[in-house]
């Protein structure tokens, strides 16, 4: 017979934890410049240390007088030793002070050397409308999907109507054909996106739209699966009797089950259609100088910042408790995190920028309107930064070039195919070259998808005709038969 033994073990295990200032840091980098300057100031807010600096003079402040104000203490100044703990609070606040300062300096001497009024700051701003397919389709991210299997993803939203259905009688496992992806594996993907918010979308029909929305708990429900599979009809037509006697169950369960279909979305497709429009101020601008591209990272509209007259008075006397100069010193480190965490983000989006331009060369030094194929991890080894980092820098992020103001994000192109030469041919070129050999085309006699394949092996194109039908669709273009103009 075994016997029960009780052991005490010691084990060591790594782990990532963040802390919040690491979280809040991220955070930042994140942030387009417009919600970094609402950022900034609702930081001003939660830490009365800080103010905004006035148009006028600092002097003013620096000169001003505190012999009206009430005596903190009844303690002489003379007779009274500052503590260490004070004497250190008050270095780190001359500490937090020049800092604010080089800040402020270097805002000013950044305007002068851009020599750009307020009013040009305006007009650099764009209006743009969000594409929300994009967002939805970011969710397939964290899953180790190949290229073929994402486009497979992509392609099946492409076919959903704006309510997010698939047409009738639409079959996942052909479509999936054409990337060489198994039926079985095709169908798990196509669960995946089933759950995607807002569930429901790329549905073949209103009842696997709904129960992809129920929860785990719903899902055990028989009567409420019956009811939309079998009885969603008679649901609708309010044959709640006939819905009760088929199912064994009272008219106020088949109530209840109806409150609860009532909560869901027979429509998530409308949710992700672009109807916000939105306007965006350029984070950086690339201008070109002797011959190189330099960086300039657009951070006027950020508020000039000093600390409290208030507290610059508190600190110089020194007449105050334990707690008071414990949350004083809190307030001037969480300043001064601030601070550094501004200029991070600037040095980080410096470093991506002049990055992509290294290996984008050929758009930015030639102008030909034309990208390689980039990703996330090129930069992030040549900086010697994790993806998640590159990510977080060019998420809705512009840049203002001599070529109009692009999205970071568009820098960045998946690779399409390959030419004569083995070297990868990015998506905007391949679109570039069906734009140009539609536009030369014999309206009388159009081009189909594999003369285009085959147009395009002549110029040192490899480029499969799916590939081709898929940016041509995304391009907005027709097929060959519907351009077709008798002449």
């Amino acid at each position: 017979m075994s016997s029960l033994n009780q052991s005490l073990h010691q084990r060591q295990k790594q782990e990532l934890a963040l802390k919040p200032k690491m979280l809040q840091s991220l955070k930042m980098l994140a942030l387009p410049i417009l919600e970094l300057e609402s950022f900034i100031k609702q930081e001003l807010i939660n830490n009365p240390l800080l103010e905004l600096r006035d148009e006028k003079d600092e002097e003013d402040l620096d000169d001003r007088s505190f012999e009206s104000d009430p005596p903190e203490s009844n303690v002489p100044i003379e007779e009274t030793e500052p503590s260490p703990e004070h004497s250190e609070t008050m270095n780190e606040a001359k500490e937090l002070t020049e800092i604010l300062d080089q800040w402020n300096d270097y805002h000013q001497s950044s305007d002068g050397w851009q020599g750009e009024s307020e009013t040009e700051h305006t007009e650099t701003m764009v209006r743009y409308e969000e594409d929300s397919r994009d967002k939805f389709m970011e969710q397939l991210y964290p899953y180790s999907l190949s290229e073929e299997e994402f486009d497979f993803a992509v392609d099946l939203l492409d076919n959903c109507d704006i309510y997010g259905f698939l047409p009738p009688d639409f079959d996942i496992a052909i479509l999936a054909s054409t990337y060489d992806i198994e039926p079985q594996r095709s169908e798990e993907i196509h669960q995946i996106m089933l759950n995607f918010v807002p569930k429901g979308i790329s549905s073949r029909n209103i009842a696997e739209c709904l129960i992809a929305q129920l929860t785990d708990e719903q899902k055990d429900n028989c009567v409420l699966i019956g009811i939309i599979e079998e009885e969603f009809s008679n649901l609708i037509h309010r044959r709640y009797q006939k819905i009760a006697s088929h199912f064994g169950v009272s008219e106020d369960t088949v109530f209840a089950m109806r409150d609860q279909i009532s909560k869901l979305d027979p429509k998530p497709g409308l949710r992700i259609l672009t109807t916000n429009a939105s306007y965006v101020y350029p984070d950086i601008t690339l201008k070109m100088v002797d011959g190189e591209y330099v960086v300039i990272i657009n951070d006027q509209i950020t508020p000039n910042i000093i600390i409290s007259p208030r507290y610059r008075k508190m600190l110089s006397r020194g007449f105050f408790d334990k707690d008071t100069m414990h949350y004083v010193r809190e307030k001037i480190n969480s300043a001064k995190f601030l601070i550094k965490s501004i200029y991070m983000r600037m040095r980080t989006l410096e470093r991506v920028s002049l990055s992509i331009i290294k290996y984008q060369h050929d758009f930015f030094y030639n102008g030909s309107g034309l990208m390689l194929p980039l990703t996330y991890s090129v930069i992030a080894q040549d900086l010697g930064v994790s993806e998640s980092t590159i990510s977080r820098v060019v998420k809705h992020k512009y840049a203002e070039t001599p070529y109009g103001i692009c999205a970071l994000k568009d820098f960045f192109t998946s690779t399409a195919g390959m030419d004569d030469n083995y070297e990868s041919i990015s998506r905007q070129k391949v679109k570039s070259n069906i734009i140009r050999m539609i536009d030369q085309e014999q309206k009388d006699n159009p081009l189909s998808d594999q003369e285009l394949v085959e147009k395009m092996k002549e110029d040192g194109l490899n480029i499969s005709r799916r590939i081709i039908a898929k940016y041509r669709d995304e391009l907005g273009i027709l097929n060959s038969r519907l351009r077709k103009i008798k002449s």
